[in-house]
């Protein structure tokens, strides 16, 4: 396969596609593991905690793209369902922080041990030599498209 100077070939692209649809694959077999106790919504919020830590309300909805007051009704409702807990800030009580309970924690790497164990299966079909070159280049990859480096990367539904 021949690359341009200019950028990736159409085959380049054709085959990060081919590659992409069985993530996606892979990524919406494991949402269907819990797709019966969260919304997809819902599971980006609980990832976006995971992976970064407590958030205050502004930041989940600057996270989901959406407002403030439809970010407060999907984390009322990861709430209620024990999933998230809310603390209000002990200097300004209009501000909370956002964490997991044990329960949404839970939820959250049931859905990463699927994902891990399906590529893990694909992982295993593949010679050594061409793992380390996917992983390689998924690696390229995920910097080139702002994914955070390291453990944090793996946890990630979707960019912020």
């Amino acid at each position: 396969m021949q690359q341009s100077i200019d950028g990736p070939s159409a085959a380049d692209v054709d085959a990060v596609l081919r590659a992409s649809r069985a993530l996606v694959g892979i990524a919406a077999a494991s949402i269907a593991e819990i797709s019966e106790v969260v919304t997809v919504p819902q599971l980006r919020v609980l990832v976006m905690i995971d992976t970064h830590g407590p958030l205050n309300l502004a930041s989940v909805a600057a996270g989901l793209d959406i407002s403030p007051s439809n970010a407060s009704r999907i984390c009322d409702r990861l709430i209620k369902a024990g999933f998230l807990h809310r603390q209000d800030s002990a200097a300004d009580r209009r501000n909370i922080s956002l964490s997991l309970t044990p329960d949404g924690r839970q939820l959250v790497r049931k859905m990463n041990r699927h994902r891990r164990r399906a590529i893990t299966r694909a992982l295993r079909a593949m010679s050594a030599k061409e793992r380390q070159s996917v992983v390689a280049a998924l690696d390229a990859f995920a910097v080139a498209a702002g994914e955070p480096a390291g453990e944090a990367g793996l946890h990630l539904v979707w960019p912020a």
